[in-house]
């Protein structure tokens, strides 16, 4: 004995497939830049510099394309290490100081946006890391 199978499109019976209701908390609300980021306010610095620090850069990334970047931000200073064995070559990291707590927060929401083709990291700079870091590039 086979059950009937309707052969119509849409049917108004009781056992028809509905989707789960979506969970509206987990859908973003607004533009990633628009949001709070997600960022534990704690970790970052308590004064100045007001440094983030800027992972999987692309190797033709310029200071002005930096800036760019974070239009809109009140950015002080961008560094982007080279490798010693060949000045030309940038390290695919760098740093970008702000001038203030709130720049440095809305940057880091830019965290995972894209500049050029690569989604950058956008972190907060460890301050010890950074200073042995500088000695390291500069000194």
């Amino acid at each position: 004995f086979l059950p009937l199978v309707s052969t119509t499109w849409h049917s108004n019976d009781d056992d028809v497939y509905r989707a789960p209701p979506i969970d509206r908390s987990i859908l973003p609300t607004a533009p990633r830049a628009a949001r709070e980021p997600n960022i534990d306010r704690s970790r970052l610095p308590k004064s100045p510099p007001y440094t983030a620090f800027l992972g999987n850069l692309p190797y033709d990334v310029t200071e002005e394309s930096i800036k760019d970047f974070f239009r809109g931000l009140n950015i002080s200073a961008v560094r982007l290490p080279r490798e010693p064995t060949n000045p030309e070559r940038l390290k695919g990291f760098g740093y970008a100081e702000f001038e203030d707590i709130d720049s440095l927060f809305q940057a880091l929401s830019l965290n995972e946006e894209s500049l050029g083709n690569r989604r950058i990291r956008v972190d907060v700079a460890d301050q010890a890391q950074d200073k042995d870091r500088d000695d390291r590039c500069f000194g």
